[in-house]
């Protein structure tokens, strides 16, 4: 013994001892992990460079490091557009309505679901009712224009049949846009059932045997006993969804707008494929598609914050 105290280790030391511990036991894990971490840094990560472009005049030739730098022009150029205005509120407008829809409608057919007692009727309409959500928007909107036809869509000839004159849904500024809310809710509401029907099925039956001891009719009992039990799940989805509160469809609008309803179908995703993509337009697409990242980054991060705190939920 030589008189002196042992140094008590850091945090720091700590931390690497257990993590080295850890990683001695399970780098079998690590190693087959591996792959997956070089793919997201070469797909993910790396292009992520690229946003050089957004303060640049971009020219393909020169490439990013030589291209002549014009710091926040392209922003301002974007900003100072007459249309930008209403493509920012296409994009909130759209994307708002789909994730309110898309809370609603399956919690109320869910609930509806619910009700229904034959189980193999039940899970009839469940196979029913998830088979678009696998269907790509290629394929959807096939459909949907030819059901939405003027002329021979099967929608304007029942209108027909109550003596309403065709619609040009995909044709007409005020439709458009609930044509692509209403189509995205039918496309993922049957997705959304599912999870809301596991939840329900996750309410103690002794809630429901209890309200009916107290003379609960079934309106009541939903009420009283289902709404309130599938709530946290609902608070859950509610605030993760914030982050798309700027992604209102990309794909599906690509493939149904048309010149005639770009005043209120076009946002955000569409402008940065024609400005850039077929304009040739480098920095002003990638001054917008920066601010979308940024401003929704900002929803996803209030979005967990509201998650772990109302919701309890954390990522890790």
């Amino acid at each position: 013994m030589n008189g002196k105290k042992a140094k008590p280790s850091s945090g720091t030391d700590s931390f690497l001892k257990r993590f080295s511990a850890g990683f001695k036991r399970q780098w079998v894990l690590h190693l087959m992990l591996l792959p997956m971490v070089i793919l997201l840094l070469v797909f993910s990560y790396y292009p992520m460079s690229g946003i050089l472009i957004a303060f640049e005049r971009y020219n393909p030739r020169l490439g990013f490091f030589r291209s002549p730098w014009v710091g926040l022009d392209n922003f301002k150029y974007v900003f100072r557009m007459p249309n930008t205005g209403q493509i920012l509120y296409n994009t909130v407008f759209i994307a708002f309505m789909k994730m309110l829809l898309g809370l609603v409608v399956p919690i109320l057919f869910a609930i509806l679901l619910d009700l229904v007692k034959h189980s193999g009727y039940k899970r009839s309409i469940q196979t029913l009712i998830y088979i678009p959500y696998f269907l790509s928007w290629i394929v959807l909107s096939g459909i949907l224009i030819d059901i939405l036809s003027p002329s021979t869509g099967i929608v304007n000839q029942v209108l027909g049949r109550f003596g309403i004159e065709p619609v040009f849904f995909l044709g007409s500024e005020n439709a458009f846009p609930w044509v692509l809310i209403v189509s995205d809710v039918w496309k993922g509401f049957g997705y959304g059932t599912i999870v809301y029907l596991a939840a329900i099925t996750s309410i103690d039956m002794e809630l429901y045997d209890a309200a009916k001891i107290d003379g609960a009719n079934r309106l009541k009992q939903v009420r009283y006993v289902t709404l309130p039990g599938i709530t946290p799940i609902v608070v859950l989805m509610a605030t993760l969804s914030l982050g798309n509160i700027l992604n209102a469809g990309f794909d599906q609008i690509l493939n149904l707008y048309n010149p005639s309803v770009m005043s209120t179908g076009d946002i955000i995703d569409t402008f940065v494929y024609r400005i850039g993509l077929q304009n040739n337009q480098y920095g002003i697409a990638s001054a917008m598609g920066l601010f979308k990242s940024v401003v929704s980054f900002a929803f996803i991060s209030i979005g967990y914050t509201l998650a772990y705190k109302f919701a309890d939920y954390r990522v890790f």
